[in-house]
């Protein structure tokens, strides 16, 4: 029984959260197809679509090409937010005078104001220091090393 919100069109598909457009390639005259999630302004993926027999129109979208796609778009999406998140977080493990600390840099990518928070905690998870420093800081095994041997002093 198909979903009354669902569309099963031959250049349309619309279901499982997201929309299948079979559109005109501007760079060449072959055919694309957009995937655009539920919610989203812009499509998660753009990628190229198969000429029909006449190799003038596309191929009509179907069940198995529409769930193919929902597969590799939210793939395609679940790999960019991953990536986005190791930028955003990223922490290492250094040897220091007090033993090892974990430090950590959150970055909070406000459009206005960007910052990161740098907080360092010892083996048992224990918060040592907490800092408001630039989102441009660069979290290595050096500056690591160098802000615990500093006492934790927010870096300049």
């Amino acid at each position: 029984m198909q979903n009354t919100d669902e569309i099963n069109d031959a250049r349309l598909w619309v279901a499982d959260g997201w929309t299948a457009k079979v559109i005109k390639n501007e760079d060449d005259d072959g055919w694309a197809v957009a995937m655009i999630k539920d919610g989203e302004p812009e499509p998660a993926l753009i990628g190229p679509w198969t000429m029909g027999r006449d190799k003038k129109n596309p191929k009509p979208l179907d069940v198995n090409a529409f769930h193919t796609l929902v597969k590799t778009a939210s793939e395609f999406v679940r790999r960019h937010e991953q990536q986005l998140h190791s930028e955003l977080h990223q922490s290492l493990t250094v040897t220091a005078a007090i033993g090892r600390v974990t430090v950590s840099l959150d970055i909070t990518p406000d459009e206005d104001n960007p910052y990161a928070t740098l907080s360092a905690h010892d083996e048992g998870g224990t918060l040592l220091a907490e800092v408001k420093t630039a989102a441009s800081f660069k979290l290595n095994r050096a500056s690591a090393e160098r802000w615990a041997a500093s006492h934790f002093e927010k870096p300049k």
